[in-house]
């Protein structure tokens, strides 16, 4: 076989001129020890703080302690198949989430990784797990209402959209519950739902998750698990990469919802972490800056201003107490951060009293800027009322006769707390809880037994619909008790009491 000089020079000619020099050029480390979720990598001494690495098999991890002769690096996976010796790759990025429409209706992980076997998430927008939170000068007051659906905490502790409340509480005091109200009560209000659930069992979640499914919430709510069996690393930043991606709603000037379910376990992680790196304890155990823990996710919760696109982002942290301990360190750290809270109490809980909420301890610091002007006039000084009206129960427990005025003041408050009940994942508009209240506060229940209340509202309630729908619509144009509404409701009520039959008393 003859060669063609001129062949093979042209050949090679061509491979000279296509010729890219590519210098593999990356930071790489050695596993010195691993264990519990952390790494401790030899190495690496360019990496800076909260950058991504990567383990061989494609596990990533995160700086979070930079030493003098090691890098100390919390594994976001499975850190049983990682060994001493194996190499490490520092990624020159920071840790971001997957973003956008197409995570909405799926259950995810922390890092985005689908967990309901609908396939993988489609989609190009990504945005950092940690973010700086806007400034004071890029948010403005918040005014519009997020209606929960639930008249105790729509009349008494209004939330705004861009606000904070925590909802504290004991173990299985209803706390996941109000939360849950809150998301289905979102539907049609085009408002995106977050519920990061940290720590919690995983039948616990799949229950959420289901109730979501049947109620048709899963299509505008995403579900973000970190669950017990989850590792802490994974537990401590699950928080952080839910409101990632609840705020790429918040800077596309749309609304989003997101429930912490809950802080406690989180917090409880990050003493995990930071114990196993040997950061020095404080209190509780819990490192110094467990504080600034909370306080970086929860800033990121604001309404934003007009020049921003006016998008807004809720938070509804959960803290569990220990026998009502709202003084110990995290529930005081959360309470000074958020905007109000909601005090879930057993013994009122046990009562049959749900929500279980303590009228005197709850509060919500933007009050009647986050309540429609209807349910501001009915609603008015009904929390107070119902403060006053516990320390009179607790009063005439003691045996002591009472004047009449005294006794009314307490036959009513019996009945306005049997009208705040409410059962579970049944939110209620907010129109109809304006009718409902106006009729207790101004003492059209005066007369009508305790046991019957609940009928009587349901009731009413089904005759407004039926015979004046108009004057429902009235109201949900106005949104305010003009005084043609007033007398329309006056009217209403006045034409139901003559139909309604209360329970016999020989009935009860």
């Amino acid at each position: 076989m003859k060669f063609n000089a001129d062949e093979i020079a042209s050949i090679i000619q061509q491979e000279i001129q296509q010729y890219e020099s590519h210098i593999d050029i990356r930071e790489v480390g050695t596993v010195l020890e691993v264990g519990d979720g952390i790494a401790r990598v030899y190495g690496l001494s360019g990496i800076m703080a909260g950058e991504m690495v990567e383990f061989p098999g494609g596990i990533t991890g995160l700086a979070f302690n930079l030493e003098e002769n090691s890098v100390g690096v919390i594994i976001l996976g499975d850190y049983l198949s990682i060994k001493e010796g194996d190499e490490v790759k520092a990624l020159g990025k920071l840790l971001s989430t997957p973003v956008g429409e197409a995570v909405l209706g799926r259950v995810v992980d922390p890092l985005g990784n689908p967990l309901d076997g609908m396939g993988p998430i489609q989609t190009g927008d990504s945005r950092p797990v940690e973010f700086l939170a806007p400034g004071v000068s890029e948010r403005k007051p918040v005014t519009e209402p997020m209606q929960t659906g639930i008249k105790a905490v729509d009349a008494m502790t209004p939330i705004g959209r861009g606000q904070r409340e925590l909802i504290i509480g004991d173990r299985k005091t209803g706390k996941t519950a109000i939360a849950i109200d809150a998301i289905l009560n979102q539907k049609n209000t085009g408002v995106k739902c977050f519920y990061v659930a940290v720590g919690q069992k995983d039948s616990s979640v799949a229950a959420v998750v289901e109730i979501l499914r049947q109620h048709g919430a899963m299509e505008y709510t995403t579900v973000i698990v970190a669950g017990a069996s989850a590792p802490a690393p994974l537990q401590y930043i699950a928080p952080y990469s839910g409101t990632a991606m609840a705020e790429y709603f918040m800077f596309n000037s749309q609304h989003a919802l997101i429930v912490y379910d809950d802080l406690s376990k989180q917090a409880s992680a990050y003493r995990e972490l930071s114990l196993l790196m040997r950061r020095p304890p404080g209190r509780e155990a819990y490192p110094g800056d467990v504080f600034y823990c909370h306080s970086r996710l929860l800033e990121r919760s604001s309404k934003l201003s007009d020049e921003l696109g006016a998008g807004s982002l809720t938070s509804l942290p959960i803290i569990e107490t220990l026998e009502g301990e709202v003084s110990a360190y995290i529930p005081t750290n959360v309470i000074s951060i958020t905007d109000g809270q909601i005090y879930l109490q057993p013994d009122l809980f046990f009562a049959g009293q749900r929500p279980a909420m303590n009228a005197g301890i709850s509060v919500s610091r933007v009050g009647g800027n986050a309540q429609i002007k209807a349910m501001k006039k009915v609603a008015g000084g009904l929390r107070l009322d119902l403060a006053a009206f516990r320390e009179l129960e607790a009063f005439a427990q003691l045996g002591t006769e009472l004047d009449p005025d005294t006794q009314a003041r307490l036959d009513r408050g019996y009945r306005m707390v049997e009208l705040l009940k409410q059962g579970q994942y049944a939110p209620m508009n907010v129109i109809d809880q304006v009718f409902s209240i106006y009729a207790g506060t101004r003492g059209h229940l005066d007369e009508i037994p305790t046991v019957d209340v609940l009928r009587w509202e349901r009731e009413f309630l089904d005759f407004i619909h039926a015979k004046h729908n108009d004057l429902w619509d009235k109201l949900a144009e106005a949104k305010d008790l003009t005084s043609e509404v007033t007398e329309g409701i006056e009217a209403a009520i006045a034409s139901f009491q003559s139909t309604f039959v209360p329970t016999k008393q020989e009935d009860i």
